[in-house]
């Protein structure tokens, strides 16, 4: 499998599985600004008043996932969080959460609520 095939499934998973836990799926790839600033986030999904910003990471090994996971990545995650909620007004109220799911292929999961906070 290719590194983009992999990514796609790892986020089709992610997406999956917060969908088995009561989430419903508000944005995907959501992608704001361009070049180096630029935030991008995998999907973002809501339950009740909690808006949940979720970062999907695909490597060999669920430890892996979790060590590639940088702090200026978390920056730009943010960004992207803060924007998205200035151009959405009906979510200005929710509390917001930012999670990451790890995967290795064939299927392994791990979800990390609450991963890192703003």
């Amino acid at each position: 499998m290719n590194r983009q095939f992999k990514g796609k499934t790892a986020e089709f998973l992610a997406r999956m599985y917060m969908r088995l836990l009561g989430f419903s799926i508000v944005a995907q790839n959501y992608v704001t600004g361009r070049g180096t600033t630029a935030g991008e986030i995998d999907f973002i999904a809501k339950r009740g008043k909690m808006l949940v910003f979720v970062e999907v990471k695909e490597r060999r090994t669920l430890r892996d996932a979790a060590y590639s996971i940088t702090p200026l990545q978390r920056q730009r995650i943010l960004r992207g969080a803060r924007s998205f909620v200035r151009h959405n007004q009906q979510f200005t109220h929710y509390d917001m959460r930012f999670d990451a799911i790890l995967v290795a292929l064939p299927f392994r999961i791990q979800h990390i609520p609450n991963a890192w906070t703003a």
